[in-house]
């Protein structure tokens, strides 16, 4: 098993995790209807996905 042969000292640990941040996720636009969707789903507005009708959504 792998052992460190030297105690790695909290700044060198903190600078190697700097970039480990969470990122917001990418919101789109439906082409049908301009509600906000995320990428790669169905809208919850309309229910269409690539111009096409894929879920029916009722109507409020």
């Amino acid at each position: 098993m792998a052992v460190p042969k030297r105690k790695i000292s909290k700044t060198r640990g903190r600078k190697r995790r700097t970039h480990w941040v969470a990122k917001a996720p990418q919101v789109g636009t439906c082409t049908q209807c301009n509600a906000p969707i995320l990428p790669y789903r169905a809208c919850p507005e309309c229910g269409t996905y690539k111009g096409r009708n894929v879920i029916s959504v009722k109507g409020a």
